[in-house]
Order: structure tokens, then C-alpha cells, then sequence
């Protein structure tokens, strides 16, 4: 017998998820990785710990509860064309969301958690707070808020654990994600010298995505704090700057061309994350592993 929770990730191997995964093993969960396309991966791509499963849990057909062992927890990651924030996909797969998780409940799941985006909350312009009412501006961010919306409302109604892990922006691992970090490196390594850029005055909350998968797996695995829970930094940044200390740290010879494009009309100036929420569960974790005897 054994008291580990049995955690089932979906979207295992994305960008976020192959680290979720890690994450969660080294705080001692069971975790089955749920992927769609797990032959396809490169060899050590999820972590050897982790049972794979190769499932769409999006498929409407698949008894995703059952094939995943009767978990005790979800941390849904799944999402399609989330580096492209107008995709119709988007709206399009909105339902399949909601019913898996239903389903998921239904079948005897007790803790649900789910990636949120600071797209949800809109134009805002500082620290912004869990309860920040959400204007999002694109159809990206208009369903995830939806799908927050919606399980809040179906988590209360059936008394179940749920978390809202709203995140910021996120870099590193750049061979398996699509943000400006991707394209920079790429241009870099093709032998470009310049690359086209907006005007690098917008300051983000940049977190590098295996400090997230830290917040993430550790949020996951306690359930004092629900609801929305803000995983950055809480620390501003300007792009500009971070993409120069990219250029830097990768000793890459590639200038940047400010100006080129217009900043996107929906991003603010300026926008981080109030993370005293996260900062005291991973200090309450912290403390809890420190007073484990052995």
C-alpha cells in the first residue's frame, strides 16, 4: 500500500507539461503523463519515473478516468494553438474541456486543476491581484476565462478541490515552445544579424518554465489555497530588456530592430503578477519538508 496521490497530467508532453511532470515526481506524487502522440516523441523526452499514457483526453469516446488508474488529482494542460492566441481552436474545443473535467469529476475525481493566462484578465496595468475582474482580448484568452468561469461554477456545485493556476509569461526550454524566445534563437542560429522587434517597452512577468513547473506541481499537491492562484514572479520586467540578456546569455551576434512592429494593441504597459498566494505555499512547502524527519 502506498499514500502517494496518483496525479494525472494531460498535455504531459508539451511545453509546460514534461516539466509539470518532473516537477510533480520530485515531490513525490505518482504521475501518469497523458499525451496524444507519445511515439512520436524524442527518446528522454517525458521523465522515466512517470507512467505514459497515449490517449487523447479530448476524444470524446476515450474513458480517460479509467485509463488513467482512478486518479486522484488532474492537472489539465491540454490546450491547442496556445502560441497563437487567434485561433478558432480556441472556441472550437471550448466544450471538450468542460466535459472532460465533468467527466472526470463524475468518475470519482476529487481535485482538479487547471492552467489559467493572464490573456483571461485583459488590459491591466500593474500587480494584478487573484480577483482581478477579466476583460480578455483575444479568443485565447476569451476561453480560457470561459472554461474558469464555468468550472468554478460546476466545482462549487459539486464540492470538489478546484485551483486556477493563472500564469504570466514564460520562457526557456526554447526548443519546444513558440514564443519570441523560439524565433530570436532560431534567427540567431540561421546566421541573421538582425532581428525585427516592437518597441521592448512593455514590462512582463517573465518566469522561466521550470520554476512555473515548481509553482505548479507544488500548488497541486496541497489544498488549503483554491481558486484562482497566480504562478510569476511578481517582478516586472521590459521585453526589451529580457531579450537583450537572452541575446547575452547565448553569447548570440544579432541586433534588435526596435520599432518594427507596433506592440499589440492588447498588451499593457506594464503587467506582473500579485504572487503572495504562491509565495506562501511554497514557503509553507518548504517548512513542511524541512520539519519531515529522515
Amino acid at each position: 500500500m502506498t499514500d502517494r496521490q496518483r496525479v494525472l497530467v494531460t498535455g504531459a508532453g508539451g511545453y509546460i507539461g514534461r516539466h509539470v511532470v518532473t516537477a510533480l515526481l520530485d515531490r513525490g506524487a505518482y504521475v501518469v503523463a497523458a499525451d496524444r502522440r507519445p511515439a512520436e516523441r524524442q527518446d528522454g523526452h517525458f521523465d522515466p519515473r512517470a507512467e505514459v499514457l497515449g490517449i487523447d483526453v479530448l476524444d470524446p469516446t476515450a474513458d480517460v478516468y479509467a485509463a488513467a488508474g482512478a486518479p486522484d488529482i488532474v492537472v489539465h494542460l491540454a490546450w491547442e494553438s496556445g502560441f497563437v492566441h487567434s485561433a478558432p481552436a480556441h472556441m472550437l474545443r471550448l466544450s471538450d474541456h468542460y466535459r472532460l473535467i465533468t467527466e472526470l469529476v463524475g468518475a470519482g475525481v476529487r481535485h482538479v486543476v487547471g492552467l489559467g493566462s493572464m490573456h483571461e484578465v485583459g488590459y491591466f496595468e500593474g500587480a494584478v491581484p487573484e480577483d482581478a475582474p477579466t476583460n480578455p482580448q483575444s479568443l485565447y484568452g476569451v476561453a480560457k476565462d470561459a472554461l474558469r468561469r464555468s468550472l468554478t461554477l460546476f466545482a462549487d456545485r459539486e464540492d470538489v478541490v478546484f485551483q486556477w493556476l493563472r500564469c504570466f509569461y514564460i520562457y526557456g526550454d526554447d526548443s519546444y515552445n513558440r514564443s519570441i524566445f523560439t524565433y530570436l534563437r532560431d534567427a540567431a542560429e540561421a546566421g541573421r544579424k538582425t532581428f525585427p522587434f516592437t518597441s521592448g517597452t512593455n514590462r512582463f512577468d517573465f518566469i522561466r518554465v521550470e520554476d512555473l513547473a515548481t509553482q505548479i506541481a507544488t500548488a497541486s499537491l496541497q489544498s488549503e489555497a483554491t481558486g484562482v492562484i497566480n504562478c510569476g514572479t511578481g517582478s516586472p520586467v521590459s521585453l526589451g530588456d529580457q531579450v537583450e540578456r537572452y541575446i547575452a546569455e547565448h553569447g548570440y551576434s544579432i541586433e534588435l530592430e526596435y520599432g518594427a512592429y507596433p506592440d499589440r494593441p492588447y498588451d499593457s504597459p506594464a503587467i506582473w503578477a500579485d504572487t503572495r498566494t504562491i509565495e506562501g505555499i511554497m514557503r509553507a512547502a518548504a517548512a513542511g519538508k524541512a520539519d519531515t524527519p529522515g
